[in-house]
């Protein structure tokens, strides 16, 4: 596995509790991160650009489509397109958000501020989805040898044994399961080592304690995280965070946005 640190887990217990507490339809904030927490917060995941150039905000973009950020904002309603499956519009074609992957920068900066919100750092639980390639060897793209030349393909990350292993059923989605301290999150997320800027990371984690849950839908450009008050506060906060305050019956579906038409 990818450190001493993080074990893939034998046993899918520690996730029972989860699927009784995803009540919402799919695509609502509460179908996607545990009901039952007095506050939640959305994460609005960076938007890259296509010149590799430092990410911007979904603010910034605002201020270039005159379109407005707001709790349940779709990022194709921001730049002006009707088709939620447009990445970029004619006033708005620089690049856009990554669905599914809170990458690196932001989720260490979340696991930052949910640290202090924990009694149990030491001991979490990473759920990652099953399908993605690199836990069985499929992959998308080859690693360059050190001379530029294409190298061989990188072996699966999770041994015939680890795969075999009982997998968390939630609605739409089974996950491999994993356990470990809060700090090793990046450890779990870049697989292929901090010198590779691909990074994937967890669906779902959660402290042992459960003061708070983090859930990255495959199919979302944000992150949801579900807490205590104080906690959800601090991620608001969090001058690295683009994050806004949402209610636990909202939805995130493509017609969210009342705003921006």
């Amino acid at each position: 596995m990818w450190t001493q640190t993080v074990r893939i887990v034998e046993d899918a217990s520690p996730a029972s509790w989860l699927a009784g507490r995803l009540t919402g339809p799919i695509g609502t904030v509460v179908g996607t991160v545990p009901d039952g927490y007095a506050a939640y917060a959305r994460v609005l995941h960076p938007v890259d650009r296509h010149d590799g150039t430092q990410p911007v905000t979904w603010a910034q973009v605002s201020e270039v489509t005159g379109r407005q950020v707001h709790p349940t904002v779709q990022w194709h309603a921001l730049i002006g397109s009707d088709d939620p499956y447009d990445r970029g519009s004619d006033v708005w074609p620089d690049g856009r958000p990554e669905w599914g992957n809170l990458s690196v920068a932001p989720l260490q900066a979340l696991c930052d501020v949910l640290a202090a919100h924990t009694t149990t750092p030491q001991h979490c639980y990473f759920a990652l989805w099953e399908g993605w390639g690199q836990l069985s060897g499929g992959r998308a793209w080859v690693r360059l040898a050190s001379d530029g030349s294409g190298g061989s393909e990188p072996p699966p990350l999770l041994t015939p044994q680890e795969r075999s292993a009982p997998r968390v059923h939630l609605p739409g989605r089974d996950y491999f399961l994993f356990r470990g301290p809060l700090s090793a999150v990046l450890d779990l997320a870049r697989y292929d080592g901090p010198e590779f800027g691909w990074a994937q990371s967890p669906n779902l984690f959660w402290p042992a304690d459960r003061a708070w849950c983090v859930a990255t839908e495959i199919d979302f450009d944000s992150t949801l995280v579900g807490g205590a008050p104080e906690a959800v506060e601090a991620v608001l906060a969090s001058p690295a965070l683009e994050a806004w305050r949402i209610g636990s019956r909202d939805s995130l579906r493509s017609d969210a946005d009342a705003v921006n038409h």
